[in-house]
């Protein structure tokens, strides 16, 4: 399949009628009971639940499954010395100086982001100031000034005066988490524990990889317990997740930018396992698959820091047997850990190299993750098949919703 072939397909035809009802605005009290649609490899779907999930895994399955963490990316100020001017919202998106996530949430005195700014009109120039205490009990007053206009969003300065507290103290003390848009509601204190999964670890994204949120730990025990692999990876999500399809066709939609964190062990597992490979979520599926396609560029001499949008459609690529590819990622970089960025499409006619089956929810009408939904499970029966199925039998759709296994 081509660029070409892929690029004429209209967003259109991933259009579906969601009522408001029908998206959960909070989890079950108890996340593993939540209903789990089952699409088995042969096209025939089975109603579960999602504690159900440990037997419904195939005996050779491994399970993969994002380790992101959701950090409180939405900080608030008021313009004036008094605070009581207008109200400024910045939305952390990435960080720019340092660029690595990690040593920029250890940063203690300065570090710039790439952020979204609301209200935007009203802040021409100048810091914003905001003094807080931390968790810590440390006094600090934050200054936040903007640099410079990426398209869209800002590049914000935030500098401090307490070389004793750390970023991550500070947005830990004063920010919020930031719940998708389409719950329609404000961050709730619940939000801090709800939207976390349980195996988060690595902060860094702006948005949960949802279908983590179902695992409780007597899931995990059974998978154990049936001997199935578990293992973990990064993607810190970004706010294009969110980010609806605006083009009629595919070809002119612009995939948002991801940061990838894949241990070496897990590669090297992956250039020699037989067992089929079980993305949790569609953060994980891009992870998995865009280490294939990273792994044939740097067979090809290629810069594997970034893989490009369209890359998996080019005539130019090699396409390497799965474990070619990952024996040539392991030779192309040093260390324990791959770290590169991802703008991976997947849409209907892309050729899955990694993954054999997937938990993930029910996504919003028009987006690019029912596009890879829909190129996971073809045509027998399909998406529509599947979400129709889901609407008549009053599964919750969305973030806090209800979730799928597709093998």
């Amino acid at each position: 399949m081509t660029r070409a072939d892929i690029a004429d397909i209209r967003i259109e035809e991933f259009d579906y009628p969601l009522p408001d009802s029908r998206i959960a605005s909070h989890p079950l009290a108890e996340r593993d009971r939540c209903l789990l649609l089952v699409r088995h490899a042969d096209g025939s779907v089975e109603d579960a639940h999602f504690y159900d999930l440990p037997r419904l895994l195939p005996a050779d399955a491994m399970l993969v499954y994002n380790n992101t963490r959701v950090i409180n990316a939405r900080l608030r100020f008021r313009k004036g010395e008094d605070a009581s001017g207008a109200l400024i919202e910045v939305f952390c998106l990435e960080p720019v100086s340092p660029a690595d996530y990690a040593v920029s949430f250890a940063s203690t005195s300065r570090c710039s982001w790439l952020c979204f700014v609301g209200n935007s009109k009203r802040w021409k120039e100048g810091p914003l100031t905001l003094r807080l205490t931390t968790a810590e009990g440390e006094p600090v007053t934050l200054s936040a000034t903007r640099t410079e206009r990426r398209g869209n969003a800002s590049v914000v300065e935030f500098a401090w005066d307490n070389p004793a507290v750390t970023f991550s103290s500070i947005i830990s003390a004063i920010g919020e988490i930031p719940i998708p848009p389409y719950l329609n509601r404000p961050t709730e204190a619940s939000d801090s524990a709800d939207y976390q999964t349980l195996f988060s670890h690595v902060d860094g994204s702006v948005a949960a990889p949802t279908a983590g949120l179902h695992f409780t730990p007597a899931v995990l025990d059974a998978i154990d317990g049936r001997g199935i692999p578990r293992r973990e990876l990064t993607l810190h999500v970004g706010a294009g997740t969110f980010q609806p399809v605006k083009s009629d066709t595919i070809g002119d939609h612009e995939m948002h930018s991801e940061f990838i964190a894949v241990p070496r062990s897990l590669i090297a597992e992956l250039a020699s396992t037989d067992r089929r490979v079980v993305a949790v979520g569609t953060t994980s599926v891009r992870t998995l698959e865009s280490l294939y396609h990273l792994g044939c560029m740097a067979s090809c001499g290629l810069d594997i820091s970034v893989l490009p949008q369209w890359y998996p459609y080019s005539p130019e690529h090699p396409r390497l047997p799965m474990r070619e590819a990952m024996e040539a990622l392991l030779a192309a970089f040093e260390g324990d850990t791959f770290v590169a960025s991802t703008r991976l499409m997947i849409a209907p006619g892309y050729d899955y190299r990694v993954v054999r089956g997937m938990v993930t929810n029910f996504h919003q009408p028009r987006s690019t993750l029912l596009l890879l939904v829909s190129a996971f499970i073809g045509t027998r029966p399909g998406w529509r098949t599947l979400y129709d199925h889901a609407l008549a039998a009053d599964y919750r759709f969305l973030s806090y919703g209800d979730a799928c296994l597709l093998l």
